[in-house]
């Protein structure tokens, strides 16, 4: 899995379900020691003396919270026809539910069930407000650029080569398909255009006007150019035979291939060489 793809809401959770794993070996209950008495040695029970709300209320947290971050890994898959973020967020909820009512029930609440309780609200707090809440859906890591790997198109052992548009090709490399060798802009004279004879500059007037009107009729309108992209926040990539289900899901940090557009939707390749539609390209950074 990549940790990038994880956002500040996920953070949270599993934040919370590691205090609440925690909490599960403090004790339950308190004990008001009367003036006098040594009560040091008194043994408190803990959540791993009571199954039923070690399973209710501890581990169906931590399930829940672990859930939540497995459905960033395998996004699509379901659990008993629910989606395993839902089935996650489900747990979480009913963990803060099972702890409310079980800390009415105690006479003097211990450390274990305090915290137990605060951990429950803020893992069922970050579970259901992530995709609500804009701060919350931030990538929990920021996105490095990437320094001058090996992509598609790239010439192995030649240095400053790289795939056809990636962003990490250095000026003066060999470039890959569709890449500007040597630095050298669309538009810009090359080498052989420098030594041309010097009396091509005294041709007639109409052929110099002539000539840049030939060549925007000769280039292609609206052709699309490969290129790369990285997006700001996790989104899924659909199958594109237009199956509702993602098949990946592309994670911010990391440069995917644009290879066709298909109206205001991309279809993108991942590094394993999966290919998908991109439906929200709002706010994609290229490179």
């Amino acid at each position: 899995m990549n940790i990038r793809s994880l956002t500040r809401g996920d953070g949270v959770v599993i934040g919370a379900a590691v205090v609440l794993f925690i909490a599960s070996f403090l004790g339950l209950s308190s004990v008001d020691c009367p003036t006098g008495i040594d009560c040091s040695n008194y043994d408190m029970p803990n959540a791993w003396d009571m199954l039923g709300l070690l399973m209710s209320m501890f581990l169906a947290g931590v399930i829940g919270a672990a859930l939540i971050v497995l459905a960033r890994a395998m996004p699509g898959r379901k659990v008993a026809g629910l989606d395993l973020g839902q089935f996650g967020v489900a747990l979480t909820v009913f963990a803060l539910w099972t702890a409310f009512w079980t800390i009415l029930d105690v006479n003097s609440a211990g450390a274990g069930m305090i915290l137990g309780l605060l951990a429950t609200i803020a893992l069922a707090a970050g579970a259901v407000a992530s995709p609500l809440v804009p701060a919350l859906k931030a990538p929990l890591m920021g996105a490095p650029r990437p320094q001058t790997p090996q992509p598609y198109g790239a010439q192995p052992g030649v240095t400053g080569g790289a795939g056809y548009g990636y962003p990490g090709a250095q000026p003066g490399g060999t470039g890959g398909y569709g890449y500007p060798v040597g630095g050298q802009q669309p538009g810009q004279p090359g080498p052989a255009d420098a030594q041309q004879p010097q009396q091509a500059h005294h041709q007639p007037q109409p052929d110099q006007q002539g000539a840049p009107a030939t060549a925007q009729q000769g280039a292609p309108a609206g052709d699309f150019a490969p290129f790369w992209f990285a997006v700001p926040v996790a989104r899924p990539l659909y199958a594109e035979d237009g199956s509702p289900t993602p098949i990946a899901e592309l994670a911010p940090g990391t440069w995917y291939l644009a290879v066709e557009q298909r109206g205001a939707a991309l279809v993108a390749q991942t590094q394993d060489g999966r290919r998908g539609v991109l439906q929200d390209t709002t706010g994609i950074q290229r490179g």
